[in-house]
Parts: C-alpha cells; sequence; structure tokens
C-alpha cells in the first residue's frame, strides 16, 4: 500500500512535470479560463428554448459563479458551457476583489471577452462613488466601464449626471458627453464633454461649459475645474461673470477663495454697471477689494454723449464701488475722443467727483487748441456727464495755429488757466496772474492787419470754430498791434513756447506706441489628454520627490527680501532663493516648478506640463547636476512675484517658486 502510494505520487509529479509546460504554453496563448459553477443548487435543462444550455435556479441559496477573480450571484442562470457565456436573472450582484461591486436586474457575460451587459436598474460601486444607470456595459480586461442611456454618479462631493459615460477603474476617471451636468450645494457645471477624477475630483471640460457658483458663472470650450476648492480656468472662448464685471480672454483664471481671476491674451473686461470696457492682453480682478489691474496694450473704453473715450497707460487699474469708480492709468497714458485727445505721464480719473487729473507733462488738445501746464484737470457735470470746465494749474499755456494766415501761432500764458465747456468746445479760458498774449488780427476780408501783443493781469479768451473770437484784458494792460514787417519772427513767440502739433492723437489707434503694436503674446495651447496628477501615482511620485527636494536646505542659497508688487493678490508664502549664474544660464529671476535629479522624471513632468498647455523650458545647474524646470524667466522681481501670485496668470495652479539668478 505505501509501494502504491508512493508509485502514485512518482506518476503525479511526472505528469506534472510534462503538464507544466503546455499548461505555461497555454497561458502564452491567453486562453479564456472558463466560468466556474461554484453553486448550481436547481439544474434543469430547455433544449427548445435554451439549446445547449443549462439552466440553473436558485433554492436557499442564490446561484454562484465565478471568473477570474469576479464572483457572481443571481436566481436564474442559463450557462452556456460551451460558449463560455452566462445569462444572469434576477437580484444579481456581482463582485471584483474587494473593490467593485455591481447589481441589476440581468446581466450577459462573456466569459472570452470578460464582457458584461447589465440593465434593469443597474448599480455600480465602489469605495469612492456609486454609479446608477439603466444599461451598463462593463469590461473587465481593460477595467472600464461605459453607459448610453443616461446615468447619475455620486460620490463625497457631487453629483453628476450624462447621457453617455465611461469609467476607467484604474486611474478612477470619468469620460462624460451629451446633457453632463455636476450638481454640488455650492455649485452647479453643465457641459457637453467632461472628464472627471473622482479621487481628486478635477474636472476636464472640452466643450461648450457653463459652472455657475453663488458669486460667480464662468463658460467656456475648453477648461479646469477643481470642484473641492472651486478654483479653474478656461483657455477656450472663455468668459466669467465676476462681481458685477464680465472677463473674456484666451485664457481665463479664478480662484474662489482668493476672490480673484486673472486673464491673458485679448482680454475684455465689462462693467455690467458702469458700461465700462478695459482692454488688454493681461488682467487681474481681485473681487473683494472691487478692483481691476491690466496691462499689456491695455486701454479704458467708455460712453461719453454718445462718443467713445479712450484711455491708454502701461498700466491701467480701476478701484472702488460701482457709483465710486477710480480709474488710475499710469507710465505714458494717452487718451482720445473725437473733440478730445492728450497726453501725460499719469492720469486719474475719480467718478464720484467727476475730476479727470493729467499729472506730470500734460498736453491737451480740443480741437485745434493745444493747452499745457505742470498739471490739468477736466471737470464733468455730475448731471449730464458732460465736459463742464477745466483747469490748467502752474504755466498755463495756451496755442493755437493761425488758421487764416496759417502764418504763425495765436498764443496766451499765465499762471492758471480756467476754461468753460459748451457741448464738449472750449468757448472761454480765463488766464490770470502774469498773463501774455500774441494774437493775429484779421479785417472782415480776411485781411491781417497786425499782430497783437500784450501783457496784463489776466486776460479772457472767447473761442469759436477753435479760433480765437475776442480778447477781453483787465487791470492795466500794456502792449501794442505790430505791422507784421515790424514784429520780427523772435518776437513772435513767447518765452516757453512748445508746438506739440507732430504729436497730437487723431485717432484711437494712435494711443498705442510700437511697443504695444509688436508684443508678442504668449501661446495658449489646449488641455488635450490631460494627466490627473492627483490620480496619476508615478506623476505624484515625481512631484513629491521634487518638492521634497526644493524644500531641503540648499548650501549655495541665500534668502532675498521680496519687492511689494504693484496692487498685489493674497499674498502667498514668501520663496525666492538666490544662486550665482553659471554657463548657459542668463541672470533673472526664473518662476520655478519643479527640479530633478532623474532624466525619465524631468522627461515625464514635461510631458505633464505640455498637456496642460504650457512650453516646457528648463536648465542644468554644473554645481549640483538638478534639471530646473521653469515657467519664464524675468528681468525684475516684481514681475516674477506677479507671475507667481497670479498662478502664472491663471495657467499654473501647482506650487512654484522664484529662483534668482545674479551675474558673476
Amino acid at each position: 500500500m505505501v509501494k502504491r502510494t508512493r508509485l502514485k505520487g512518482i506518476f503525479c509529479i511526472l505528469f506534472l512535470c510534462f503538464s507544466l509546460p503546455w499548461l505555461h504554453s497555454q497561458d502564452k496563448e491567453a486562453q479564456p479560463r472558463q466560468i466556474n459553477i461554484v453553486y448550481g443548487a436547481n439544474f434543469t435543462k430547455d433544449e427548445a428554448r435554451y439549446p445547449g444550455a443549462s439552466i440553473f435556479s436558485k433554492d436557499d441559496r442564490q446561484v454562484q459563479f465565478e471568473h477570474q477573480g469576479a464572483d457572481l450571484w443571481c436566481d436564474i442562470a442559463i450557462f452556456y458551457q460551451k460558449e463560455n457565456k452566462l445569462r444572469a436573472i434576477g437580484n444579481i450582484r456581482l463582485v471584483q476583489g474587494d473593490s467593485i461591486l455591481m447589481t441589476s436586474g440581468k446581466i450577459d457575460y462573456d466569459g472570452n471577452e470578460k464582457l458584461a451587459k447589465a440593465w434593469e436598474k443597474v448599480l455600480l460601486k465602489n469605495a469612492d462613488m456609486t454609479l446608477r444607470t439603466d444599461t451598463l456595459f462593463f469590461d473587465r480586461e481593460n477595467q472600464e466601464a461605459y453607459y448610453r442611456s443616461n446615468g447619475t454618479i455620486v460620490d463625497s462631493t457631487n453629483t453628476l449626471t450624462s447621457k453617455i459615460g465611461r469609467y476607467f477603474m484604474e486611474p478612477k476617471k470619468y469620460q462624460f458627453l451629451q446633457n453632463v451636468k455636476i450638481r454640488n450645494p455650492e455649485y452647479t457645471v453643465e457641459s457637453s464633454q467632461l472628464d472627471y477624477y473622482t479621487l481628486s475630483k478635477n474636472a476636464y471640460m472640452y466643450g461648450p461649459s457653463t459652472i455657475t457658483g453663488k458669486t460667480y458663472t464662468l463658460y467656456c470650450e475648453r477648461g479646469f475645474y477643481d470642484t473641492k476648492v472651486e478654483t479653474g480656468y478656461g483657455i477656450k472662448n472663455t468668459r466669467i461673470n465676476y462681481n458685477n464685471r464680465i472677463i473674456e480672454g484666451d485664457s481665463v483664471y479664478f480662484n474662489k477663495a482668493k476672490e480673484f481671476a486673472s486673464a491673458t491674451n485679448n482680454i475684455k473686461v465689462t462693467d455690467t454697471i458702469n458700461d465700462g470696457v478695459i482692454r488688454a492682453h493681461y488682467a487681474e480682478v481681485y473681487k473683494a477689494r472691487d478692483s481691476v489691474f491690466a496691462t499689456k496694450r491695455a486701454v479704458s473704453v467708455s460712453l461719453v454723449e454718445q462718443d467713445s473715450l479712450y484711455i491708454h497707460g502701461d498700466t491701467l487699474m480701476i478701484t472702488g464701488k460701482p457709483d465710486q469708480r477710480i480709474l488710475r492709468a499710469f507710465r505714458n497714458t494717452k487718451f482720445y475722443k473725437t473733440d478730445l485727445s492728450g497726453k501725460c505721464d499719469s492720469l486719474h480719473f475719480e467718478q464720484r467727483t467727476g475730476i479727470t487729473q493729467l499729472i506730470r507733462k500734460p498736453v491737451l488738445w480740443n480741437l485745434e487748441n493745444q493747452m499745457t501746464g505742470d498739471s490739468i484737470h477736466l471737470i464733468s457735470d455730475m448731471e449730464t456727464e458732460k465736459l463742464d470746465s477745466l483747469k490748467v494749474l502752474n504755466n498755463a499755456f495756451v496755442i493755437s495755429q493761425d488758421t487764416i494766415g496759417k502764418v504763425g501761432f495765436n498764443q496766451a500764458k499765465g499762471k492758471d488757466l480756467f476754461g468753460k465747456f459748451i457741448e464738449n468746445e472750449l468757448k472761454i479760458a480765463d488766464l490770470v496772474k502774469n498773463t501774455e498774449v500774441i494774437y493775429y488780427m484779421y479785417n472782415d476780408d480776411q485781411e491781417l492787419i497786425g499782430i497783437n501783443k500784450t501783457i496784463c493781469s489776466s486776460i479772457r479768451l472767447t473761442f469759436e470754430n477753435s479760433d480765437i473770437e475776442d480778447i477781453t484784458f483787465f487791470t492795466n494792460p500794456d502792449g501794442d498791434i505790430f505791422p507784421e514787417t515790424e514784429l520780427p519772427e523772435s518776437s513772435r513767440q513767447l518765452k516757453g513756447f512748445v508746438w506739440r502739433g507732430d504729436e497730437r492723437i487723431r485717432s484711437m489707434e494712435e494711443i498705442f506706441d510700437e511697443d504695444d503694436n509688436t508684443l508678442v503674446l504668449p501661446k495658449i495651447r489646449g488641455v488635450d489628454n490631460p494627466i490627473d496628477t492627483d490620480a496619476d501615482p508615478a506623476i505624484s511620485e515625481l512631484e513629491k520627490k521634487a518638492r521634497d527636494y526644493v524644500n531641503s536646505a540648499d548650501p549655495n542659497a541665500v534668502p532675498v527680501p521680496e519687492e511689494k508688487p504693484l496692487s498685489p493678490p493674497e499674498k502667498a508664502p514668501e520663496r525666492i532663493t538666490e544662486v550665482r549664474a553659471e554657463p548657459g544660464i542668463a541672470p533673472g529671476y526664473y518662476l520655478i516648478a519643479n527640479v530633478f535629479e532623474e532624466e525619465e522624471n524631468f522627461a515625464r513632468f514635461s510631458r505633464m506640463l505640455s498637456d496642460r498647455g504650457i512650453e516646457p523650458r528648463s536648465f542644468l545647474r554644473e554645481g549640483n547636476q538638478f534639471t530646473y524646470v521653469y515657467l519664464e524667466r524675468f528681468d525684475t522681481q516684481s514681475e516674477a512675484i506677479r507671475a507667481r501670485d497670479s498662478k502664472y496668470y491663471g495657467r499654473y495652479t501647482d506650487e512654484m517658486w522664484i529662483l534668482r539668478v545674479v551675474g558673476n
């Protein structure tokens, strides 16, 4: 008996030795594994209705089957063993490992393809979400589930519905098509096509989409939205309604918690209450401060008496509540209206008082009259909103070309000038203190009588069709009318005379300089095939390593204090590191996104940036042999800080820091 057992054991070992290569070969050919009957309960056949099938029905226990890591329970099963297919009916439960549970009224399951079709009140559930639909296709081979006739997904944060949906189980990602909606107590998202990650709660939109929060509405046709913190951006046909303003641009970013929005390229910011418009190529809106900051070919457009007033400066800022707006234009300010234009270094307009101040080296043209002084104030009538009056303070000077003889210039100067507009045309100008005048006088036949040159305490000029029609001298005028031949050319200009007619702005286009018109805009790319770093373990790991490195002490690093940026948003934690320049690394301020030691991780992160629409740039430091990935290099610290605090103008929402490279 013992010998028999031993021989039997030897035979089994030999059988296994010969069989294993064959079994291994079968595995290589990826032969489908048979569906196994775990518990068959009652067995019957019905060749008329189900030829070749075995029929199992429950007793006190449900029928149970198993196939490659999945178990299925049902009330009735029609099993085609030869075809390796199964139809399950009644109170179905399909469990895959400890992660997936699916219930339904009926299921057709193909063991060769590992594909299940479930219908009648289908529910798919895992630890993160619950999916309900009428009919669901479950591809176990590729770990995907999809529906075509409306589905509802509920996770810990949101309820999502769509007509068509596909669930990828490995990245825990949904793709939704047609009538997509995300519902949350704080907001709703409606889209024609949307990807959603159940772990990170991030949504990527690929068609017409509208996000409606309690304090904002965002529309875009390509964009990103973090549903946890209500932060996002759009990069195609984007528009956001934000605190009585509509912001449009090629790329628009917003952050609910910071009450901040920014836009890049071809921007239009509309004040819906005052009908004012800001156009630029970069703008920031701060909701809590009720302010707008704009630069890069920035222009303010407002309607004054059915005529548009254009104001341009290197930087524009609008602050204050809707009925108390203050507009500031900084550096190289120009403005244009059909009958009024001017230049100055800076401009300040206050809606509450109706006063516009032209600050530093101002020049104003009203029709053919040029006015200069140390500062100029334009005052509007608060009821009619028409231009009412004018103040030129210190060194006031009025010049107009002699429009009849074209031989010289009518001039008047004094310490201050006070003017009165009627229908936007300067009609009266009072010059006070140490006034002087040179005036070309004509008779009714348009013949030059002489040139009036007078000084006195004050003068009143009255204008008609931009020409001086009458002059009234007050308090001891001293002067004479000189024949043209008796007044030398050198005496026909008052001291301080500067004619700036060649600078006069005669159209809206002329408010922009060559630098404005040749501005190169940053390229904004699409959100194609995004990588969700919260859902991709490999990306998360490499970012973690990078953060560990950049947060570690750098023996060559020297902290540098930050400059205060113009009208900053809520300040991010300050972080600027300084290193010495190396060959191939130009001095400047680099906005760093990540640092890598391994080439593979650097390449993967670069692809991720490209997928987000950002062109990756990098340099290798010889001192530590690390590769630094940066978003942009800036010449000044304030520019770098503004880019960092605006999340790279709304284009990059992850952690970033500033590396200052100084010359040797």
